[in-house]
This record gives structure tokens, sequence and C-alpha cells, in this order.
């Protein structure tokens, strides 16, 4: 792993199956809005061993119609959605700020879990983004202080405390931990 600048990350290695059905799914999310991928996946992807059912995705608001074309080509690409069958159902979750999760057909896990925006968290995450050069593939991620803090200071679970650990140490270097600190504040605020 290599850190190229606080916006970008290179990460050459053998991808796990977690890895391509990521970015399966992401190959068609980017052609419809933007995206970023939050939470245990980005430690795993930065090197973290440990299991993971879902990888968390946020996404901007955006119109019903491009949910549906959405939709519609991940089915074409035999996904489904876990808890929905329509395209309007799935929306009006969405819209509701009720995530939706999305598998392989005839499997459970692992699945996306995909949500809107949300908050001024959600929307900072956007603001900071990281690109993940993956071999010849690439993942946004949210701002890895923000990682940190989400998880120290909202999620708290020892599986989170441990990511966070995990990121503090392959990113020592590049982190700002008086971002940490402001964002664990802010986020004290809104949870």
């Amino acid at each position: 792993m290599r850190f190229i600048s606080k916006n970008e990350i290179e990460i050459n290695k053998e991808l796990s199956d977690l890895d391509v059905f990521t970015l399966a799914f992401i190959r068609i999310l980017e052609k419809y809005t933007q995206y970023i991928v939050i939470s245990g996946y980005v430690a795993i992807l930065l090197g973290r061993s440990r299991a993971s059912e879902d990888v968390d995705i946020i996404i901007p608001k955006t119109s019903p119609e491009k949910i549906e074309q959405l939709i519609v080509e991940l089915k074409k690409n035999n996904f489904y959605c876990l808890q929905a069958d329509t395209i309007v159902e799935i929306y009006n979750y969405l819209k509701d700020n009720i995530a939706v999760r999305f598998a392989k057909n005839d499997t459970v896990i692992p699945n996306i879990e995909l949500k809107l925006v949300k908050n001024k968290i959600d929307v900072i995450s956007f603001q900071n983004m990281i690109t993940v050069k993956l071999n010849d593939k690439q993942i946004t991620i949210s701002q890895l202080e923000l990682q940190i803090a989400f998880k120290e200071e909202v999620l708290k679970s020892p599986k989170d405390i441990e990511d966070a650990r995990h990121l503090r140490n392959v990113a020592a270097e590049h982190l700002n931990i008086s971002l940490i600190n402001t964002y664990k504040r802010m986020l004290h605020e809104i949870y």
C-alpha cells in the first residue's frame, strides 16, 4: 500500500471475493451516481484481516429515474434487493433514509448496504473523498480521519475499535489527529 497524496492511495494485491463483489457493484453504481464506501470494508481494503457480511455505500440524493436505471442494470447483472421487490419500494426505502441491501442472486452474504446522504457528516464524506487505486480498478472511500472518528465516537463496538486502530496504524504518518478530534466533536453533536 502506498499513500500517493491525502486523496489517493495505491494498493496492489490479489483480490478477495469481497473485493470482486464490491467492484462488480461499484462498476454499475458509478454509471448513475457518485458513491463513497464507508465503514468496515475500508479497514478490510486497507489490509485489516477480518470477515464482513456487508459493504456500506452512501450515494447523494438522486432522482427516481436514476435509481430506476440503476436497479434495472443491477438486476440485469444478477443483483437483487433483499428487502424489496419493486423499484418503487426500493426508492421509497432510500427516500425515507432506510438503507437497502443488494446481493447476488441466490445469496444473502455478502451484500451491499446502500443509503442516501442523510446528514452533515455524509456531506463531508463527499467533500473529502479518497480514491483507492486497487490494481487496475478504483474505489472511492471516505476520508480516513472521518472513518476513525465515526468508529471511535459513534459505533464503539470492539470490531469498530479494532478497525479504527488498524486505520490509525496503517495511515499513521498521513493522519491529521486534530481533524479526527474535530470530527469527533461534530459527531457527538449529531449522534
